[in-house]
C-alpha cells in the first residue's frame, strides 16, 4: 500500500508520509524495547467491528473500480461497490469452504472475525443505507428459473442482510417486470429502470443498484451556476455548468507524489465528497487509482486542513449502468463463475453468471444553509486557495463515521451520462 506524502498549502506545510513515520516509530521501538514485546498499536477509527468491516468491503470497491476503469479508459465509470458487496457477501453464506474462502478473499474477510461478519454486516447496512437515509441502495440474488432453494439459506439471507431470494419464472418480460419494480420500490422510484433486457441463461445473478443525491452543508448560489470552460484534454474544451462559491470552506491538500489537489467537502448525513484533480489536465490517473484504499482515504482524511477557497465545480447528474460480470472475472473471483461450490444453496450446481449493477449520482447547489458554520476554524491566508474542477478528476463520496466507500468516479466529460 502506498502512503502519499502530502505537502498542504499553508506556508508549505510538509506533513511526513505514514511510511516514514512508521520506520521512525519501529526504530525507537527496536532501540527502547525490542524485547518487551511492543506492538503498533492499532487505529482507533478501526477498533470497532462496523468499522473494520467497512474497511474490507471498501477495499473490494476500490479494486472492483480499478478492474471497470482499466477496461474503459478514455470514459466515465461510476460505481456504487457497496450494492455489490452486500450481494456477493449475502451470496458466500450459500458456498462451500472452498468458495466462500474465495469471496471472502476478495471481500478482504480474511483480517475479520469471519465468525462476526454476517451479524456485523446487518449494523454496517443501518448505520449506511436506513430507510430515513438519502443514500438509496438495493442488493439482490437472483437465481435460475424454479430452482429448489434449501430453506436455511433462505433463512440466513433474510436475517442479516433483509434480503429476499427471487427465482426466475422463465417468462422474461415477467421476471424483467418485477427485478425493475422490485429496484424501484427500493429506491423509492429514484431508479425507475434498473435493466433494459433480461440476460439468458441465468445462473446466478448479482444485482446491485444505488441512487443518491446529496445535499451540501453549505449549498451553492444559483445565481453563480454558470457555463464554463472543462478542458477534456490540452486542445479540446466543453461548456458545462459550474457551481462557484468565492467564499467557500474546505478541507484540502496537495500530495506531491500524486501530483493531484484534494478537496473534501461536506454533506449532509455524515457523508464527504473527495476531490482529487491532477495538476496537468493530460496527466494519466491510473497512479491515484492505484493508490486508493480505505487506509489511504483514511489517512488522507486525517492530513487535509480547513481552508478558504476560491471554487468551483460541475453539477452532476451521472447515470451509470453496466454489466459487471466480465470485470470480475478479472478478479479473483474468476472460480464463481466457472466451478464453485453453492451447495448450501442447492442440490443442483450452480455458477455466478451475471453482474448488473447501476449507479446514479446527483450533485446540485442543493445545501442545508446558505453560509458557512460559524463555528468552522479555517486557516487565514492572504490569498485564498484557488479550487477549480475544470478537468478530468476522481470522486470518491465516504461515510464518515464508518468509512464506508458509497459512490466512486472517473469523471472525464461531466456531460456525458
Amino acid at each position: 500500500m502506498r502512503i502519499p506524502v502530502v505537502l498542504l498549502f499553508l506556508g508549505l506545510l510538509t506533513v511526513p508520509s505514514r511510511s516514514q513515520n512508521s520506520a521512525t516509530e519501529q526504530n525507537s521501538a527496536t532501540a527502547d524495547g525490542a524485547n518487551a514485546g511492543e506492538v503498533e498499536e492499532e487505529d482507533p477509527f478501526y477498533k470497532t467491528p462496523v468499522n473494520k468491516l467497512a474497511a474490507a468491503v471498501s477495499n473490494f470497491g476500490y479494486d472492483l473500480y480499478r478492474q471497470q476503469s482499466s477496461r474503459t479508459a478514455t470514459a466515465n465509470v461510476l460505481l456504487s461497490p457497496f450494492s455489490l458487496a452486500t450481494a456477493l457477501s449475502g451470496l458466500s453464506l450459500g458456498a462451500g469452504e472452498r468458495t466462500e474462502d474465495v469471496i471472502s478473499r476478495a471481500l478482504f474477510y480474511d483480517l475479520l472475525n469471519k465468525a462476526e461478519v454476517h451479524n456485523t454486516y446487518k449494523d454496517l447496512l443501518t448505520s449506511v443505507s436506513a430507510p430515513e437515509k438519502s443514500m438509496k441502495s438495493a442488493s439482490r440474488i437472483i437465481l435460475e428459473k424454479r430452482l429448489r432453494v434449501k430453506p436455511g439459506f433462505h433463512s440466513q439471507l433474510e436475517k442479516s442482510y433483509k434480503m429476499r431470494l427471487r427465482a426466475l419464472s422463465g417468462n422474461t418480460q415477467l421476471d424483467l417486470q418485477e427485478i425493475n419494480n422490485w429496484v424501484r420500490q427500493q429506491t423509492k422510484g429514484r431508479i425507475m429502470r434498473f435493466m433494459k433486457d433480461m440476460p439468458t441463461d441465468v445462473s446466478i445473478l448479482l444485482a446491485g443498484a444505488a441512487y443518491f443525491k446529496g445535499t451540501w452543508k453549505t449549498k451553492f448560489d444559483t445565481k453563480k451556476t454558470a457555463l464554463k470552460d472543462f478542458h477534456l484534454d490540452e486542445d479540446r474544451t466543453v461548456k458545462v455548468s459550474m457551481m462557484s462559491d468565492p467564499k467557500a470552506i474546505l478541507r484540502y491538500g496537495f500530495d506531491s507524489e500524486l501530483n493531484c489537489k484534494i478537496a473534501q467537502l461536506p454533506l449532509t448525513e455524515g457523508i464527504s465528497a473527495m476531490f482529487f484533480l491532477p495538476t496537468k489536465v493530460i496527466q494519466n490517473m491510473s497512479l491515484i487509482e492505484e493508490s486508493l484504499t480505505s487506509e489511504f482515504i483514511h489517512d488522507v482524511d486525517r492530513e487535509l486542513k480547513t481552508v478558504h477557497a476560491v471554487l468551483s465545480l460541475p453539477k452532476l447528474k451521472l447515470n451509470y449502468e453496466e454489466a459487471l460480470g466480465n470485470t470480475l472475472k478479472e478478479t479473483r473471483l474468476q472460480s464463481l463463475f466457472t466451478s464453485p461450490d453453492f451447495t448450501m444453496i442447492s442440490a443442483k450446481p450452480i455458477k455466478l453468471s451475471h453482474v448488473q449493477h447501476k449507479a446514479i449520482l446527483e450533485l446540485s447547489e442543493d445545501g442545508e444553509r446558505s453560509t458557512p458554520n460559524p463555528g468552522v476554524n479555517a486557516a487565514r491566508l492572504t490569498f485564498p486557495i484557488e479550487y477549480h474542477v475544470d478537468r478530468p478528476f476522481l470522486l470518491v463520496l465516504r461515510d464518515d463515521t464508518t468509512g464506508t466507500l458509497l459512490f466512486i468516479g472517473k469523471i472525464l466529460d461531466p456531460r456525458s451520462v
